[in-house]
């Protein structure tokens, strides 16, 4: 089973997941236009493409588990996973400013005054460098410090969730959900690997 799905993901191409995870933004953007998203359409079509960043960049997070206790050899999809996060990261980080706020001045004010806002503007600033460096010119030029600066992902995705928490102002299930699943995806960072190996031979 699991040689199955490695050799099928061997001949997806990467574009193919490009197109796939971009679909929903001219769906999104058209569901805006035509009263799809309700009342507050900026609000909702902020709120989905945050939403849509955060699944992404799990999906992303659990490239590497899965491949180290289940043998499942996605790693050629994390770059483009990590680089569609931050595509819609700054989707919704143009949203807000461009069609939500509008005002340079009060957008700075948010960001300092409004603490969910300095936590989820947090998360984008750590994405940034990782962006930057998801070629493979800088894996070579950067060496063991390019691993030591992408493991970033792991504290930009927490706040991510914590931003996530934070915007709704209340407890909900589905933000909780999103923050523990990243917990527990960094916390199998710390399993030592033999036990790993003896899980995917189990």
């Amino acid at each position: 089973m699991i040689d199955t799905i490695n050799a099928t993901a061997r001949k997806v191409p990467v574009w193919v997941i490009w197109v796939m995870f971009l679909i929903p933004v001219p769906v999104l953007l058209y569901m805006g236009m035509t009263g799809g998203l309700g009342r507050e359409p900026i609000q909702a079509l902020e709120h989905e493409l945050g939403e849509i960043a955060l699944q992404v960049l799990i999906l992303g997070l659990c490239v590497s588990p899965l491949r180290r206790f289940f043998g499942i050899n996605l790693l050629r999809f994390r770059r483009a996973l990590g680089l569609l996060a931050f595509t819609y990261v700054t989707l919704h980080l143009l949203v807000w400013a461009v069609l939500d706020v509008q005002i340079v001045s009060q957008m700075w004010a948010d960001i300092w005054k409004r603490p969910y806002i300095t936590v989820g503007m947090g998360a984008f600033v750590l994405m940034v460098p990782l962006t930057v460096t998801s070629n493979n010119r800088s894996v070579r030029a950067l060496g063991a410090t390019w691993r030591k600066l992408h493991k970033l992902v792991y504290v930009a995705a927490l706040l991510g969730s914590i931003h996530y928490i934070m915007v709704q102002k209340v407890w909900e299930l589905e933000p909780m959900l999103y923050t523990a699943v990243i917990a527990a995806l960094i916390g199998l960072r710390f399993i030592p690997k033999s036990k790993s190996r003896m899980a995917t031979a189990a």
